[in-house]
């Protein structure tokens, strides 16, 4: 059973996936009538049976539990559910916060759906419709670039610190021996503490024979031991709060992570499997430094999980607590306001920096959305392009409609001259294909005689018209690079170009050794594709061979900027 109802003494054990069980202990309210009933409906709300999946929202309908039953008693009501009425509960519910009414609707809902005691005009009212609506949500806003760099640097240095200081401890441990037999050492203090996991005072002083008080006295304490070697949330805080900036995981996503939903896809990348509450599972190819980052917790928490109980010891995030006891780690608000004071972090208004890990995703994709090219406009930021445009984008006037449609228009266009074969010719082939090209780019005679000589030329073809627009402002010459010729349907390839062509050819090459290949895929794959595939094979083999004599295979035979230079091809 995910919950269980205790009724003497009034209370509940509730078990839910993934964390341990925990018990309700309400026999304290003044009417345990309707606090047993309202008992039996918060057990039928927990999963699978209900919505209910966290301790948290456990708690928190625990909490509308007591308060309901403590007002209804201040209005002089001593009966159970069953002698509930619509005046009571309109009454209540409308001088309730919205949370309120939704839990306790809740809960009657599975008391009654479990076990019918509710009148019928109640049991009506309750499977209705709220009374009171949520308050307008406004969504989270990313964090200020100064801001950003401020936590991340934070977190970065805080890393670094801690993590030096594990490595040390644990070298020193290695070297170190029984300090019952070879006398107390921070060494052998290192020793003692790998081998008992994060031990409390006094089960060290007990070890070496002397109360607490005496080893403190003649050799302090043990706490640098046991920070540097075992992990606190403290020290987990700054991994947490990183791996959420560079991966954009919500946090209750990081925080179920297990070993079994990390797996290596390469020799700097990790697939991480990962639960978001509101979708279902996912996975997520992690970046090199998330991977690097990941790799180092998983390294600086393994002495520690070999302590840990069992049913920790899968889990990715876990740490100390206060308590010096091993638990999941918790990164909740006390803990980083307590991380940012120690570390002096501000926010842009002076105050000490306010850390909701959900922002985290919020500018997480604001900078992803900044870092590649788009044009949409932000609805939200904290969602994707994608569930924008799947959800929320809707023209609301005409006027907006008609640039939607326009906008499709275009690259509907755009895809069918992408389609179309590229223009090639040569004295094989011209008398027989030059008509169709001739009509389909609209030409007259003088400027077929202009386009044929060489007029017309510009490095990679010949343009039928360089002021068309295609490629930038309408009336001015065409700023496109050389390569956007190798797609543009107003070139016209001819034998003299061949040397141009194969010059590109090789640029290309150069580019794909030293480009990551999903990035030479984006900026250059079609290009390459098309010159390789449909414009090179049009033109004679002997006219290529001959061409191929002329190009020397260097990046100074193209007009480069200095972003586009290559190494391989700088021989100058």
């Amino acid at each position: 059973m995910p919950a269980e109802l205790i009724r003497d003494p009034l209370g509940t054990v509730v078990s839910l996936p993934g964390h341990e069980p925990f018990s309700l202990d309400l026999s304290d309210l003044p009417n345990l009538l309707l606090a047993a009933d309202l008992v039996e409906g918060l057990a039928g709300s927990v999963h699978p049976n209900g919505p209910l999946t966290k301790p948290s929202s456990v708690r928190s309908f625990e909490s509308s539990l007591r308060r309901m039953v403590r007002d209804f008693t201040k209005d002089g009501f001593t009966g159970s559910a069953a002698d509930l009425t619509r005046a009571a509960l309109i009454s209540y519910w409308l001088r309730s916060h919205y949370l309120v009414e939704y839990r306790t609707r809740q809960m009657l809902r599975a008391l009654e759906t479990g076990r019918p005691v509710l009148t019928e005009p109640v049991r009506q009212m309750v499977f209705g419709v709220n009374f009171t609506r949520p308050a307008p949500h406004r969504p989270l806003a990313a964090y200020q670039p100064a801001e950003w760099q401020r936590l991340v640097a934070a977190c970065r240095d805080d890393i670094r610190l801690h993590w030096g200081r594990h490595q040390e401890m644990t070298a020193l441990a290695e070297a170190g021996r029984d300090p019952a037999h070879a006398g107390w050492s921070d060494q052998n203090g290192a020793w003692l503490m790998a081998r008992l996991g994060p031990a409390s005072a006094e089960a060290v002083a007990s070890h070496v024979g002397l109360t607490r008080s005496a080893f403190e006295k003649r050799y302090g304490g043990i706490r640098h031991l046991r920070s540097a070697l075992f992990p606190s949330n403290l020290q987990a805080a700054p991994y947490l709060l990183l791996m959420g900036a560079w991966t954009g995981i919500v946090p209750d996503g990081l925080a179920g992570i297990g070993l079994g939903d990390i797996q290596w896809s390469g020799r700097q990348a990790m697939l991480l499997n990962y639960t978001k509450g509101r979708t279902a599972e996912e996975s997520l190819v992690l970046s090199p430094r998330a991977s690097a980052l990941l790799h180092q917790w998983l390294q600086h928490s393994a002495l520690l999980r070999r302590h840990a109980p069992s049913e920790l010891r899968d889990r990715v995030w876990i740490a100390t607590n206060s308590q010096v006891r091993i638990c999941p780690t918790y990164a909740g608000d006390w803990v980083l306001r307590r991380w940012v004071a120690n570390h002096g972090l501000s926010g842009e208004n002076g105050e000490p920096l306010s850390i909701d890990r959900r922002r985290l995703r919020t500018t997480f994709i604001a900078q992803r959305g900044q870092r590649q090219w788009s044009l949409r406009a932000t609805i939200d930021p904290n969602h994707s392009p994608q569930v924008e445009g799947d959800h929320y984008l809707e023209p609301a006037t005409p006027a907006q409609r008609a640039v939607v449609e326009e906008i499709i228009s275009d690259a509907q266009a755009d895809l069918l001259r992408r389609a179309t074969a590229p223009a090639v010719v040569d004295e094989a082939t011209t008398a027989a294909a030059l008509p169709d090209e001739v009509q389909r780019l609209g030409l007259g005679g003088e400027a077929l005689a202009e386009l044929m000589s060489g007029q017309r030329d510009v490095f990679t073809a010949a343009c039928s018209d360089l002021l068309a627009g295609l490629h930038g402002p309408k009336g001015k010459p065409c700023p496109a690079r050389p390569w956007v010729c190798l797609l543009c349907p107003l070139a016209v390839f001819a034998p003299r170009h061949l040397p141009n062509l194969l010059r590109l050819k090789g640029y290309f090459a150069r580019q794909f050794r030293a480009m990551p290949r999903e990035q030479f895929a984006v900026v250059f794959a079609p290009y390459a594709h098309r010159l390789s595939s449909q414009i090179l094979p049009r033109f004679p083999e002997p006219a290529v061979t001959a061409a191929q004599g002329e190009v020397r295979d260097r990046d100074d035979e193209l007009p480069l900027r200095a972003e586009e230079l290559t190494q391989g091809g700088a021989g100058r």
